[in-house]
């Protein structure tokens, strides 16, 4: 009976339905966030992954969150149906970035179908930003901003505390750390989703089901399937192939380099 996160277009348009995912990555000892659309994200890419909906982020029940207490003070919402989304967008960013640039609030907000991208970005940000972009600055994000803007005191509002945030769930992190990557396969009544963990292995599968589409952000397979009718009976998503999440820079002859000075993306 969570029903914050909101089913708006169903097709990654509108943001209503965003959430924040958490991975760990055991090689970088890393906890990384990402915010998501619901209605596309397919349960079975979750594995091993952590999901925090708005629930998780504050409630009028027990406490809302700095995000949440900004958007409602500051009229950052329209009807309000999309709004959950917008707050899980911010809250996502600023569980990377507690000070983010203009540029990284702009970005996080993308999916979002509302003017607060244009209307509200004050998060704090350096000096040259906040000269260039005055007009359009809200004291809505201002968790660390000082200075008023004419609308509202910064005083007025709750500070950001990254300590009094969720953590990531231990047992995730020791499953990670403890189990090696194997293939998944999760079989439906009607379609099979495998998930390999090598290129030969993407190759194999590939060459067994010419027919099957590989899924990543599901931007387009998810689409065709719930609104075009589109049926795949096996589905290979490779996202959790090592060599497809890292970027390498190397000459045509440098083979060497190449082997040894791959860098994560």
């Amino acid at each position: 009976r969570l029903t914050g996160t909101k089913y708006g277009c169903g097709g990654g348009g509108c943001g209503a339905c965003t959430v924040m995912i958490s991975t760990y990555e055991p090689a970088s000892k890393k906890i990384r966030h990402y915010s998501a659309n619901a209605c596309l994200l397919p349960i079975c890419s979750l594995y091993g992954m952590a999901v925090t909906t708005v629930e998780g982020v504050g409630s009028t029940r027990t406490r809302i969150h700095p995000v949440q207490e900004r958007l409602a003070k500051c009229h950052g919402s329209q009807c309000g149906f999309c709004t959950p989304g917008m707050v899980m967008s911010i809250y996502t960013l600023l569980r990377n970035h507690p000070e983010p640039t203009l540029e990284q609030m702009t970005a996080a907000l993308a999916g979002n179908c509302s003017p607060l991208a244009d209307r509200c970005p004050t998060i704090p940000h350096s000096k040259q930003s906040l000269s260039l972009h005055r007009e359009k600055i809200l004291v809505l994000f201002s968790f660390s901003f000082k200075e008023s803007v004419g609308l509202f005191s910064p005083d007025e509002f709750q500070p950001l505390d990254p300590t009094q945030e969720f953590i990531f769930p231990p047992e995730l992190m020791r499953m990670a750390e403890d189990q090696p990557k194997r293939t998944l396969f999760f079989h439906g009544e009607r379609m099979m989703w495998i998930s390999p963990v090598s290129l030969d292995e993407l190759q194999d599968l590939k060459a067994a089901h010419p027919k099957a589409p590989l899924l990543v952000g599901n931007t387009g397979v998810g689409p065709d399937m719930k609104f075009r009718g589109v049926f795949h009976p096996i589905v290979i998503a490779p996202a959790r192939i090592p060599d497809l999440n890292v970027v390498a820079v190397a000459t045509v002859h440098d083979t060497d380099f190449f082997l040894h000075n791959t860098v994560e993306y």
